[in-house]
């Protein structure tokens, strides 16, 4: 998992561990900083009305309300559509979809933006308003940008359509994208700043998909939009409820003519979350954390998802108060008031998205000796991620599912985990290094 602070070379930004490529979103904590109370009740009223569906939920029996008021509020359409219903989503609140007769669709986007899929024979409506995108099926040589997409694109079996990317073939995780670039099937065509424009419209780019780092080159959005490609922001990282960012794959199951297949994939994660809700929470404490370059510890805020994913599995997630208004998803403290917070927390989770996998506990005291003074250390409940975790933006519900067998200490239920692994000691066992 990538941090918003420190990404790798070529890496355009994360997706499990916080909102992609957001340079800016860190904050950082000295010795006994703390923010006011006020805050952090704010901020947990944020997340649960994020949790909840609250902003632009489409789901229940506001649908259809929903779904003319999101057809309204950027202006009218087209005389020659008639509005059918809108998609249902259950937590996403970055975009909407509306349906009209005869296969279209109008996608909204949480920035303003809008784009009307054309199904694969149809024409355009002459009367179509001047802001909306004609986005034409089939798409063809998609420029993707956003790492988020990638995961849900091949999830959907989607993978012929992406002509270009904006990472190198080793920058990726996901073997279907790097195996496609190794084979000469995608190309790389630059980074969000930096994309090779000649290319890009000499291959007849249909669609350009971005992460929110785009918005701070509009002069780069705006220059692939006068060459008639359009450019849509994939936002799945803004969204508070784990299953938000997940339920996405439905936005790209409407491009890619494959809605059905969307459902069934965001059905599939969102019945983890009902296998671990009923089951009574453990109010186990965990820290989720990597130490930086130069000695520092990086955590997540606790409005990010990751905390929320913890406490979906009955967890505790041991910073309840940490963050800043605007959105932060990381903090970065001294290794002291780190040490003050999460000594005593019952598990530890190191991500390994920066400096690589560990497998033992030996090889975490070696990058921080004052870790072994740790309760979660000395017990043997400290656990690594995989580090292709950040771009599997379709691992929401394993992740959720993996945290609560982690947390259960019931040891069928904790070699079951797929995104993590148990630290083990010198001799290769589980304990005390």
């Amino acid at each position: 998992m990538v941090s918003d602070g420190e990404r790798r070379p070529e890496t355009t930004g994360e997706v499990i561990c916080g909102r992609e490529g957001e340079a800016a979103d860190t904050a950082v904590i000295e010795k006994g900083g703390k923010w006011p109370f006020l805050l952090g009740v704010l901020m947990i009223a944020a997340y649960i009305l994020g949790a909840c569906g609250f902003r632009g939920s489409a789901s229940g029996d506001n649908k259809e309300e929903y779904g003319r008021e999101a057809g309204r509020r950027n202006g009218e359409v087209s005389s020659e559509l008639s509005y059918t219903g809108s998609m249902e989503l259950r937590f996403a609140t970055g975009f909407f979809v509306d349906y009209y007769e005869g296969g279209y669709r109008l996608i909204g986007t949480e920035e303003g933006r809008r784009y009307l899929v054309i199904p694969k024979g149809a024409r355009a409506p002459e009367d179509l308003a001047e802001d909306i995108a004609e986005l034409k099926q089939p798409l063809t040589n998609v420029y993707l940008v956003a790492t988020a997409a990638m995961d849900m694109v091949c999830e959907l079996d989607g993978l012929d359509l992406i002509g270009f990317s904006g990472q190198r073939a080793e920058g990726w995780s996901v073997e279907e994208a790097r195996r496609g670039m190794e084979e000469g099937r995608i190309l790389y065509a630059g980074r969000y700043d930096s994309p090779d424009y000649e290319l890009i419209v000499s291959r007849g780019c249909s669609l350009a998909v971005e992460n929110n780092m785009i918005t701070h080159c509009p002069e780069v959005r705006e220059k692939l939009e006068s060459f008639g490609i359009p450019v849509l922001v994939d936002s799945s990282s803004y969204e508070s409820h784990p299953l938000g960012r997940v339920e996405w794959i439905k936005l790209y199951g409407v491009l890619l003519g494959r809605e059905e297949e969307a459902r069934e994939a965001f059905d599939r994660q969102a019945e983890a979350l009902g296998r671990v809700a009923g089951q009574e929470a453990s109010g186990k404490t965990v820290a989720f954390f990597y130490i930086t370059a130069n000695g520092m510890v990086s955590v997540r805020a606790s409005s990010d998802y990751i905390p929320a994913i913890i406490r979906l599995a009955g967890g505790k997630y041991v910073f309840e108060d940490l963050g800043k208004e605007g959105g932060r998803s990381t903090v970065t403290m001294q290794l002291e008031e780190f040490y003050h917070q999460a000594k005593e927390a019952d598990f530890l989770v190191y991500n390994s998205a920066i400096d690589g996998e560990m497998e033992s506990l030996e090889e975490l005291i070696q990058r921080e000796e004052l870790l072994r003074d740790f309760k979660a250390v000395r017990q043997g409940n400290v656990w690594c991620t995989d580090r292709d975790l950040y771009q599997r933006s379709m691992s929401a519900g394993q992740l959720l599912e993996d945290i609560y067998n982690m947390l259960s200490e019931e040891r069928d239920r904790q070699e079951e985990t797929v995104y993590l692994h148990r630290l083990r000691n010198g001799e290769g066992q589980d304990g005390e290094p």
